[in-house]
């Protein structure tokens, strides 16, 4: 990751600096004022203060708490995505866990290298599957598939995990109409045309919709419009459904990874060069003038910084919605990012825009 620049350090700081004073002197004064209004002793205020404290330690540091498991035997997931990245680990890691796995592989039909792999373990509970998330056609074919093989027992499929995506970057004067179209495709209209498909299947069995979303789903930022607008889709799609599957005892999470760019491969410096390529050849005459290359060339150097940056361990993510799918009581939202991302996510989406736009923009 880029480093932050001395100005954007020292606000930070500053910010952090002053929250703590506000803190110290605002919040015994606040506790006072209601001690004083419910009758109680001021005396208590010490016991709050350390209450407080260490209620923020426990949800900060501590790992979740146990909330039950739901048998896995018998359990059947479809997984889309399941190529490269998170999906071919996920496949893996759920047939071990003793799931029956439909992996969802764009290339399967082309030999692709993530399909043979999975086909090579040569297990009942691993069924490599056909499936493109884009074309209606192949998504009524893996769910005809899916119910052909769902043992009597299973009642139904347990989980769906909405995996398959695509990221690419670039300003948004720099980004074709075809572009944003081309991920809202994939990203979001993807999710929501498979997840369509079979959910009769997983309302039978009362299970699982594990929509994988990201960070940018919950902020945006730099270069990031075309996949950030698709994110926020699956996350406004994934409250919606969340809401009326209540009925039904179906249970709907969303997973917000952070930066994985490394364990994932999604993004290389060959990527950024063909893309860089791309964006500035396509671009309007006008677009070019105004913002010039050394600006365009400042900003592709800051997307090649990003090349070698971010976790390189995929075991959060994976963990994540193997408790998603596997909870009697699921989270709402996941969200597997390094430390310095996931206090980003909240100053964006809890502080006023001024502050947050201030502090990193």
């Amino acid at each position: 990751m880029a480093p932050q620049s001395a100005f954007r350090v020292t606000l930070l700081v500053s910010f952090s600096v002053l929250l703590t004073v506000v803190l110290g002197f605002g919040l015994p004064a606040l506790l006072n004022a209601i001690m004083r209004l419910l009758g109680l002793p001021e005396t208590s205020v010490t016991e709050c203060i350390v209450v407080i404290y260490a209620t923020f330690v426990l949800y900060v540091a501590t790992p979740r708490f146990p909330r039950g498991s739901v048998e896995v035997q018998g359990k059947a997931v479809l997984i889309t995505g399941c190529d490269t990245g998170f999906g071919l680990s996920l496949a893996k890691h759920l047939h071990t866990l003793g799931y029956t796995v439909f992996a969802g592989c764009l290339l399967k039909d082309k030999d692709g290298e993530g399909a043979k792999e999975l086909e090579e373990f040569h297990s009942e509970r691993m069924k490599v599957v056909q499936l493109d998330v884009c074309s209606d056609d192949q998504v009524k074919k893996a769910v005809e598939h899916i119910k052909g093989n769902l043992e009597d027992s299973q009642r139904g499929l347990w989980a769906v995990v909405n995996n398959a995506g695509v990221s690419t970057f670039g300003e948004v004067e720099f980004t074709s109409m075809d572009t944003y179209r081309q991920l809202s495709e994939v990203n979001l209209w993807g999710t929501i045309r498979v997840t369509k498909a079979v959910l009769p299947l997983i309302r039978n069995a009362k299970g699982r919709v594990v929509n994988i979303a990201s960070m940018y789903g919950r902020m945006g930022n730099r270069l990031r419009s075309p996949y950030c607008v698709s994110k926020y889709g699956v996350e406004a799609f994934s409250d919606c459904l969340r809401y009326e599957m209540k009925t039904w005892g179906v249970k709907v999470s969303v997973i917000e990874p952070g930066n994985y760019i490394v364990a994932t491969g999604i993004l290389t410096r060959d990527i950024v060069a063909t893309t860089a390529n791309k964006l500035w050849n396509e671009a309007p005459a006008e677009v070019k003038d105004d913002y010039g290359k050394s600006h365009f060339e400042q900003y592709m150097a800051l997307m090649r910084s990003y090349c070698n940056s971010g976790e390189k361990d995929m075991t959060p993510v994976l963990d994540d919605i193997a408790d998603a799918i596997g909870s009697k009581r699921p989270y709402t939202r996941y969200s597997p990012m390094e430390p310095h991302w996931w206090i980003r996510m909240q100053v964006m989406t809890h502080l006023p825009g001024a502050l947050s736009d201030l502090l990193y923009f």
